[in-house]
């Protein structure tokens, strides 16, 4: 099955293994077309992405192109799902909130196809009753929350709030397009 996935990358380090989830979607013959927020590019640069991917990295809705037409709502109408991994809590909390201050949100916020979150963060962030609210407003909305792993955080703690492992995450991802065919 071909599956067209919108990837919007945030600002975490767990950025990193959206690198191996990229790797296993191409290889499954699935489309990956890669939305980074501008904090995301610190982590994971626009050349690893494009590389991976095989599609250029976006990341302005209005840059400057060619061929110019609304990008977030091309991207947006382009996927068959949109998938925020890692989903940081500031991220989180501008979908639940409406925002759309750049082509991550602005696209999430313009796709009525299925979204798919997998929050990274640490773990007091995630337990914050905020980040917490957050997360039930997305799911009572449709979204789908790929909760966290407890375990060792980059911030060298150990709490609930690591991005589950590539593997796991492509499992799950393969199970919601699944539900769509």
């Amino acid at each position: 099955m071909s599956v067209r996935v919108a990837l919007g990358v945030t600002g975490a380090i767990a950025c990193y293994k959206a690198c191996s989830l990229v790797r296993l979607m191409v290889r499954e013959g699935w489309e990956v077309r890669v939305a980074a927020t501008p904090r995301a590019l610190d982590f994971v640069g626009e050349i690893t992405w494009r590389t991976l991917s095989q599609h250029p990295v976006e990341t302005d809705a209005f840059a400057a192109r060619p061929d110019w037409h609304p990008l977030h709502i091309e991207l947006a109408q382009w996927c068959d799902l949109f998938v925020v991994a890692p989903c940081s809590a500031n991220t989180m909390a501008k979908l639940a909130h409406g925002l759309a201050d750049n082509l991550l949100t602005q696209a999430a916020l313009a796709c009525t196809k299925p979204l798919v979150l997998a929050p990274a963060m640490n773990g007091a962030m995630w337990a914050n009753p905020a980040t917490q609210a957050n997360a039930e407003a997305l799911k009572a909305r449709g979204a789908r929350i790929l909760d966290p792993e407890a375990g060792e955080l980059a911030c060298g703690v150990t709490g609930t709030g690591r991005l589950p492992e590539p593997e796991a995450l492509f499992e799950a991802l393969r199970r919601i397009a699944g539900e769509r065919a």
